[in-house]
């Protein structure tokens, strides 16, 4: 069921920060600004590229940073706060946008509708709750990501977290950033070894609709 978005949504961003204000070092690559995603455009809401988030989960993926920082990793962050409008975007280029020129990158083996049925893509996001991230990481040896054995938002059964048609190494490093994540308070999804959702989130009700911006946030 799609949101009202005259009824249900918060526009009150008073709870939110930057993240690189709580974690100076991350890296961000915030997809939905740039046009290498699964649309292939830029998403409505996103006005800048960076990471917003609740302040309860900023601290705890700090907590996150400094223990992957001791294992030689950092955080790259693919998207955090995902305003309303932008899920939005999503389900209506899945309903009445033909263009599918993204398809060979992001899901080959699917149908746009498909995307919706098996979970990759919510017509009501948690990502929208403010305290849910996607993210991977980065050997601080080489500055490269880690191999996950598939991309950010590749959407297959191959990106699910427990899938064993991958190396040992690359299951390996999902279990790595899971480790992580899940002993500092986060909850894995089934579907994407990407995403985690902060298990004592703030709004686990409220669905938020501000933009992606700084300008938004009061500091």
């Amino acid at each position: 069921m799609a949101i009202d978005y005259e009824k249900e949504v918060i526009t009150d961003a008073s709870d939110f920060t930057l993240l690189s204000d709580y974690v100076p070092g991350i890296v961000q690559e915030i997809r939905y600004f740039s046009t290498y995603n699964f649309i292939g455009d830029r998403i409505d809401g996103y006005e800048e590229p960076c990471a917003i988030i609740t302040k309860e989960a900023a601290r705890a993926l700090k907590a996150v940073s400094s223990k992957a920082n001791v294992q030689g990793y950092r955080l790259k962050i693919f998207d955090t706060y995902r305003p309303a409008s932008a899920v939005k975007h999503f389900v209506m280029w899945g309903i009445e946008d033909l263009d599918q020129r993204m398809k060979p990158f992001f899901y080959p083996d699917l149908e746009k509708q498909e995307l919706f049925k098996k979970g990759y893509i919510a017509s009501k996001s948690s990502h929208s709750r403010g305290s849910t991230v996607d993210l991977t990481l980065l050997d601080m040896k080489t500055g490269k990501e880690v191999d996950m054995g598939s991309p950010f938002d590749y959407f297959s059964e191959m990106s699910h977290p427990d899938y064993k048609g991958i190396t040992e190494e690359q299951y390996a490093n999902r279990m790595i950033l899971q480790d992580l994540m899940v002993k500092n308070g986060f909850k894995p999804i089934d579907c994407e070894w990407w995403h985690f959702t902060l298990e004592n989130e703030p709004f686990p009700e409220t669905y938020f609709d501000f933009p992606v911006s700084v300008s938004v946030l009061k500091r």
